[in-house]
């Protein structure tokens, strides 16, 4: 097992970090290292744009949206 040593640690978060421990029955230095294991372990999120606005804004979310209807195409430039 690594050992880590954490320098300029302000004050306030020893303090919270103590008090968590105990209102966990456990050490701080298991509070740490259970903190960073959970840190670690947690996945980053993968959804994509398109798929948080349908979640925050679709239908289901109480706004929907009329789109505009389409028109023709442009004709392509011409470089002659």
């Amino acid at each position: 097992m690594a050992n880590i040593t954490i320098r300029n640690l302000d004050d306030d978060v020893k303090t919270r970090l103590r008090v968590r421990a105990a209102e966990h029955h456990r050490s701080m230095e298991e509070e740490v290292r259970i903190i960073l294991r959970d840190a670690v372990r947690r996945r980053r999120n993968t959804r994509n744009l398109a798929e948080i606005a349908r979640a925050n804004f679709g239908p289901d979310n109480g706004v929907d949206l009329e789109l505009p209807p389409r028109g023709p195409m442009r004709e392509p430039p011409s470089f002659d």
